[in-house]
């Protein structure tokens, strides 16, 4: 019953653990881009789950106790907070851990080059649109993938000042 209870390692060597881990998958995450957050699809789920279990070993350092498995979480919850409160006093720690908001339709127009830089084909694009009840790009003044991977949308008819100023433009 002991071994429940008692850790194989030590507090703060899972606390330096669970902090090495996390700031690494942090990174991971960021580095893959905000589609692999937001709008996973079926093999970025897979690899987050895997991600998940290959690092198990890494924050417990072999440890199965109950306590250990505890410390760890209120560690990782800490970590969590820690972050969030970085990212909410800081802009450039925000942007540094969420990623800026990348444009993807200005003005009705479609820019190729941004849905490149996401790794987003246009045929996803259009299907996530369409999730948005919008089945013609027409119909879409501008479209913007946020940091935490969803797109906001942005209609023509929502905004008739922006198609009277176009009209006046042509």
């Amino acid at each position: 019953m002991e071994s429940l209870w008692k850790p194989s390692v030590a507090w703060w060597q899972l606390g330096v653990r669970a902090a090495v881990v996390y700031v690494a998958v942090l990174l991971m995450l960021r580095l893959a881009g905000k589609r692999q957050v937001g709008q996973m699809g079926t093999a970025q789920f897979v690899a987050l789950l895997l991600v998940s279990n290959a690092v198990q070993n890494s924050l417990n350092g072999g440890d199965n106790s109950l306590a250990g498995g505890l410390v760890l979480a209120a560690i990782l919850m800490v970590l969590s907070y820690v972050f969030s409160v970085l990212t909410y006093a800081s802009k450039d720690w925000e942007s540094f851990i969420e990623g800026r908001p990348t444009l993807l339709m200005h003005r009705g127009k479609l820019l190729p080059a941004n849905l490149r830089k996401e790794l987003l084909t246009l045929r996803e694009f259009k299907v996530l649109m369409r999730k948005q009840g919008l089945h013609n790009l027409n119909e879409v003044e501008e479209a913007v993938l946020e940091s935490d991977g969803f797109i906001s949308v942005v209609r023509k008819a929502e905004h008739p000042e922006v198609e009277e100023s176009h009209a006046r433009d042509a």
